[in-house]
């Protein structure tokens, strides 16, 4: 996506962003990997040995909710996310680069939503300092705001893809709103899974 874009600090900016959400997502994949194997331990254990670790259901829940507000700016970057797009492809190419940035609106105005009541979530077990109703007795806070940073690293992502798509749009660069909001092509898609495959053919 980055050397679609004509070189700026914009465009840099978005580089860094790409890079940290990357590392984000490695991160969340950790914390999953993580959780899979406590389940395991903990269901054989049960099974052979007749006891449990206690607490995996409780953990790999935390790790769930995590690594999925941790995935959102990257998978935003590389336009991962679901479109309905029955009606967009047949639309002028000027009028469907509006929707894009339109459609970046909705979603920076749905995750500010969504941030803002998380952190009062995150807040209020931070003052009331609440735990758990678990064995673990987990401090809440920090799962929770854990879960709030990669909501707020989510919202500061899309306001840098707004204003980068906005330049875009303003300036006439179709292809450039496209590039950072559009609907990937089944093209775009298809040259990325063959690079993939080549990679992992290289080993």
């Amino acid at each position: 996506m980055a050397q679609i874009i004509r070189p700026s600090f914009l465009g840099g900016l978005s580089r860094a962003a790409e890079h940290l959400s990357r590392w984000a997502v490695w991160f969340g994949g950790a914390l999953t990997i993580g959780s899979v194997l406590l389940i395991s331990f903990d269901v054989l254990a049960r099974k052979f040995f007749g006891f449990t670790t206690g607490g995996a259901d409780e953990l790999s829940s935390y790790a769930f909710a995590i690594s999925t507000s941790w995935a959102f700016a990257f998978a935003t970057l590389q336009r991962a996310n679901v479109r309905v797009d029955v009606l967009y492809q047949y639309l002028p190419v000027r009028l469907s680069a509006v929707l894009d940035w339109l459609s970046l609106v909705a979603l920076g105005i749905f995750m500010m939503m969504l941030t803002y009541y998380a952190y009062d979530v995150a807040a209020a077990s931070w003052i009331q300092n609440s735990a758990a109703n678990t064995p673990l007795a987990t401090p809440l806070y920090i799962p929770q705001g854990l879960w709030l940073l990669g909501l707020i690293w989510m919202c500061l992502v899309l306001a840098l893809m707004l204003v980068r798509a906005s330049v875009a749009l303003v300036t006439g660069r179709i292809d450039d709103v496209k590039a950072i909001a559009g609907v990937r092509s089944t093209q775009e898609e298809a040259e990325e899974e063959a690079a993939a495959g080549e990679r992992m053919v290289k080993g």
